[in-house]
């Protein structure tokens, strides 16, 4: 009978502790996220910043679709510009011209395009 009693009371102890040790790990982990969620507001925020400027790139376009377009620049990395409506100056140009794009976003060899497409030009 005492083995019985000692065990059910071994076991109603193992599982506070199982109980009490889960709830104190969650709370250090929502800790964490909460720090980690200010992290990355931070880096939207400049992020923002940084698509909002005018940037430009030159290369030779060399695939054009419905709704994008590739350019390779001089140290031949191919760059993907997706958009939505045709920017001004697309239809002025061919596969082969060389272009200068100015859009404002990021991009990236492999990424996909994040910003908006302002014109094409041809370039000299």
């Amino acid at each position: 009978m005492k083995k019985k009693l000692i065990t059910i009371v071994i076991g109603a102890m193992l599982c506070a502790g199982l109980f009490a040790g889960c709830g104190q790990s969650s709370t250090k982990q929502d800790k964490a996220a909460g720090t980690e969620n200010a992290k990355q507001a931070e880096t939207k925020d400049e992020g923002e910043k940084d698509s909002q400027e005018e940037k430009e790139l030159t290369g030779t376009i060399d695939d054009i679709k419905d709704f994008m377009f590739v350019v390779t620049d001089d140290k031949d990395t191919p760059y993907s510009f997706t958009f939505d409506e045709k920017p001004d100056g697309l239809e002025g140009v061919a596969s082969g011209d060389k272009v200068t794009v100015k859009y404002t976003g990021t991009i990236s060899e492999v990424d996909p395009f994040e910003g908006k497409i302002i014109s094409v030009e041809k370039a000299e």
